[in-house]
């Protein structure tokens, strides 16, 4: 299984730094290594060398959304097939890599090797991110240039979707603080390590991730303060805060500021999203029970703008409304049912007394998936493949729990 922990890292890694996968090509490259993987694991089980396959209760809800969108497909229920299959393969893709991770990521150590990628990984973006600011000439990784527009900031187009990673990535490295998940003397470079994605979260001046990132503190506090003996370690993860707070100040708050109010992006003012809303609400009214289809709110929507400025409107900016018009009251059960499993089985893992490591993941994981369900009400970060992939990758391990004691 070696291979296939490796494979998922690199995909992942691979999907944030081509763009967040959103071209043709970078998509097509994270399906077929999906798919790769799953026919290595494949081969595994049959020749004998694979192990008992695992279930995340979160996959439950997710393969009912699958299987509706295959119908929508395959009837044919959806007003754009062609569209309605991208979308299937995109959302198989993500189901792909939950269910290898779950098979892949099965002991603490290996929990532990998840960790350090997930906090390294939102280091090094981060860092690349903040280099990238300082020297912006108007062209991504300094050589790309950018024919659509956008507000760029790291190796995504759009600030908003940085900052909808960061806050998948942040969490593991404040829980791994303040759990702790690490030895003492590696507690200085997990603040560090912790303490640059804050930072290049707040200098990417996403409004949305800011809130969704403030979120993710509070619920990290109440999920620590309930735990009586994790009180006192609070202050370990607020000093990487604080870090970060330093490391906006050394860079100039100033410019954060000025930031945040030179950006007019008139596609995502509060009036548009409002507009956008209203918009795949009343999709929802005319196709109340299985939606238009996943995927084709980019040709459905035009018939219902109420706002039109001359722009195409390929998602809505709110996943949770998108999904409603596009599978109707049958998905948005499915997608309420994975929410709910998510919060029972992630909060009863998290207030379990275990393995402190196991501990920091799941609560890392969990605070992180609430972070991003929150910012996707105002955008729409779970049509990014690089954060959907690891959204639902995080929410596999939020709900699960690792094999302790000798394994083969």
């Amino acid at each position: 299984m070696k291979i296939i922990r490796i494979g998922v890292c690199v995909l992942v890694t691979f999907a944030v730094l081509a763009f967040g996968a959103v071209e043709t090509w970078s998509e097509s490259v994270l399906q077929i290594g999906a798919a790769l993987l799953f026919l290595w694991w494949g081969s595994l089980m049959a020749s004998g060398h694979g192990k008992e396959i695992r279930w995340s209760p979160v996959t439950w809800p997710l393969l009912g959304l699958e299987l509706l969108a295959l119908l929508q497909f395959a009837i044919p229920l959806s007003l754009y097939p062609y569209l309605t299959k991208l979308e299937v393969l995109r959302m198989t893709s993500y189901l792909i890599l939950l269910f290898l991770s779950g098979q892949a990521f099965r002991t603490p150590r290996q929990w532990r090797d998840f960790a350090w990628f997930v906090v390294l990984l939102g280091f090094t973006v981060a860092v690349f991110a903040v280099l990238q600011d300082l020297t912006f000439k108007g062209k991504l990784y300094w050589f790309r240039e950018m024919r659509y527009g956008g507000m760029p900031y790291g190796p995504y187009v759009n600030r908003n979707h940085f900052a909808g990673l960061m806050e998948l990535l942040i969490p593991t490295g404040l829980a791994m603080l303040a759990v702790p998940g690490v030895r003492r003397q590696q507690m200085p470079l997990m603040a560090l390590l912790a303490a640059m994605p804050v930072g290049a979260l707040l200098l990417s001046a996403s409004r949305g991730g800011i809130i969704g990132f403030g979120c993710e503190v509070i619920l990290l506090v109440v999920l620590l303060w309930i735990r009586r003996g994790e009180k006192k370690r609070l202050f370990t993860f607020l000093v990487a805060l604080v870090l970060a707070g330093g490391l906006v100040a050394w860079l100039g708050v100033g410019q954060v500021i000025q930031r945040f109010s030179q950006i007019h992006d008139p596609e995502v003012t509060e009036g548009r999203r409002i507009s956008m809303a209203s918009g795949a609400y009343h999709i929802f009214r005319d196709h109340p029970w299985i939606g238009t289809g996943v995927g084709t709110m980019i040709s459905v929507y035009p018939a219902y703008e109420t706002a039109y400025d001359a722009t195409i409107v390929d998602h809505v900016h709110d996943d949770h409304f998108e999904l409603l018009a596009e599978t109707g009251v049958l998905g948005a059960l499915c997608w309420l049912t994975f929410i709910v499993l998510l919060a029972v089985y992630g909060l009863k893992n998290v207030s379990a007394h275990q393995d402190p490591v196991v501990h920091a993941v799941q609560l890392g994981t969990l605070v992180g998936c609430a972070g991003l369900l929150i910012h996707s009400f105002v955008d729409f970060n779970l049509h990014i493949p690089a954060n959907a992939s690891l959204f639902y990758l995080m929410a596999g391990m939020a709900s699960t729990n690792p094999i302790f004691g000798p394994t083969n």
